[in-house]
């Protein structure tokens, strides 16, 4: 999982995803760990989910991901996304 979700933020490449049990597809940003050591992926939900929610961000666990799959279709940094993401102790890779 690793490599693919840093392939799709250095190439800017949406990803689909099952994430608590609903489909998803996401504009991955920042990846890497919280202070307790658990992945993170800070990513802006383009559709899926069943919250409701209108698209927007999220913090995904990734233990709880599956079916992690890399799109053909690119994305653009949100402009509103900031390099640094509290959550995140330690940054694998970001846009």
């Amino acid at each position: 999982m690793h490599d693919v979700i840093c392939q799709a933020i250095r190439e800017k490449r949406l990803l689909d995803l099952q994430y608590d049990g609903h489909a998803r597809r996401v504009a991955p940003h920042i990846y890497g760990i919280d202070a307790a050591g658990e992945e993170l992926l800070t990513c802006y939900e383009v559709w899926g989910g069943t919250d409701g929610k209108p698209a927007g961000w999220r913090s995904l666990r990734l233990g709880e991901v599956s079916e992690l799959k890399l799109t053909s279709k690119r994305f653009a940094p949100r402009p509103e996304h900031q390099r640094r993401d509290d959550p995140i102790a330690r940054v694998f890779c970001q846009v």
